[in-house]
């Protein structure tokens, strides 16, 4: 795993005349040369709007983007291809279907549940549909350490409970939620499950049938894929049942003035012209993460998170947010003689990328009564180089502020 990061041109860049250590990676992956690769080929040589074309190049460009498909179909072992919605990212996503699953699911009263550790893309649009509806957010707890309270989780679930959205993966704490036992739990109530698989994607192997979810969501740019391209899985038969998202262009089967017949999934919930070289690029993303087996990615990742944790601990004045008892490859801190924003800032000049803020997640900020935190975030290209730099840079942090 160690010799992968030659297979990544940007990692050769100097920032600030320092080797790039590159430790933001929850906030966005970088692309290996083959999905770049794709991107400029596509552009040079197959470039034209896909479906509604007789031409050659159409036929071409609806080729490359419909096999995509079928690649995620078997990444995240899907039962059908058909299932497989092309979005705008995770954010798209739950927006898709909160707007959705609101017409036809959720009335006054009923409860939707989510957790503490929410990215605000999995709060935000559930308070809109809740405010639509006369629906109830419910939130479930998390304990100190950051982990899913699931005696709590299960105490909120009632015959009320019509949604669960839950992250698979906190993009500020790291903690792995048990979600294959919320979702068997919340079915026992026939609540609709959405998994928020931002984070997870990447890090984890997802088998949609075996977890059972109704849903799950990711963004191609945390997989190494481009900006502007997401994954929304979804059942058929809700996907047959669910009224459209947004209207026009493909998602279209006949229009009249007296009426309008829309197309059968997944093209209903894909109107107008998509991002095409992004869904391709997604494509040549995963053909490049398949080449290793899950061992050999989840063996390496979990040693280097280990190494963080270690070493970060070592530094006086500086405190881990969270110890999860199953943690992902991030970790967020705080520095007694900084703001995590000065943290990111002296990082930045030792040529170390980190992300600095409130992650999105001010509900979580404020339960665990800080304005913000340092975040580093692994990748497979990340090694133990990149930590030790990170280290150092944060020991001089320490040196300018005191």
């Amino acid at each position: 795993m160690k010799s992968i990061k030659k297979d990544f041109p940007i990692l050769s860049k100097k920032v600030n005349g320092k080797r790039l250590s590159y430790l933001d990676n929850a906030a966005s992956t970088q692309k290996p040369k083959a999905v770049i690769d794709a991107l400029s080929h596509y552009e040079m040589n197959l470039h034209a709007n896909v479906h509604r074309g007789i031409h050659r190049l159409s036929q071409e460009a609806t080729y490359e983007y419909e096999k995509v498909r079928e690649k995620i179909k078997n990444y995240i072992h899907a039962e059908q291809v058909d299932e497989i919605i092309y979005t705008k990212g995770t954010t798209e996503s739950i927006n898709l279907l909160a707007t959705s699953l609101a017409k036809l699911y959720i009335h006054k009263n009923d409860e939707i549940v989510i957790s503490t550790a929410e990215h605000h893309a999995n709060i935000v649009p559930w308070q809109q549909a809740c405010q639509i509806t006369g629906a109830k957010l419910v939130v479930c707890p998390i304990d100190q350490n950051g982990d899913i309270e699931l005696d709590a989780f299960n105490s909120l679930l009632s015959p009320r409970t019509k949604i669960v959205s839950i992250s698979h993966i906190s993009n500020v704490l790291g903690s792995i939620n048990p979600i294959e036992t919320m979702i068997k739990n919340a079915k026992k109530y026939g609540a609709i499950t959405i998994i928020d698989a931002a984070q997870s994607i990447a890090h984890l192997p997802i088998d949609v049938t075996q977890l059972g979810c109704d849903f799950l969501t990711f963004s191609a740019h945390k997989i190494h894929g481009p900006t502007g391209t997401g994954i929304l899985y979804g059942k058929y038969a809700h996907l047959t049942a669910m009224p459209p998202f947004m209207t026009g262009g493909d998602m279209i089967k006949t229009v009249s003035f007296e009426k309008t017949t829309f197309n059968s999934p997944p093209y209903k919930f894909e109107a107008g012209t998509p991002n095409i070289s992004g869904v391709i690029g997604l494509g040549y993303a995963i053909d490049y993460l398949s080449q290793f087996s899950w061992d050999e990615k989840l063996n390496y990742e979990n040693s280097l998170t280990k190494y963080l944790i270690e070493s970060l601990s070592t530094i006086h004045g500086l405190r881990i947010i969270g110890n999860p008892s199953k943690r992902s490859a991030i970790a967020s801190f705080v520095l007694d003689a900084a703001h995590p924003h000065d943290i990111a800032t002296i990082l930045d000049e030792h040529g170390v990328a980190i992300r600095a803020g409130h992650h999105c997640a001010m509900p979580l900020m404020e339960h665990l009564k800080l304005p913000a935190t340092a975040r580093a975030s692994l990748s497979l290209y990340n090694d133990k180089e990149d930590i030790d730099q990170l280290c150092n840079a944060i020991e001089d942090t320490k040196r300018i502020f005191q």
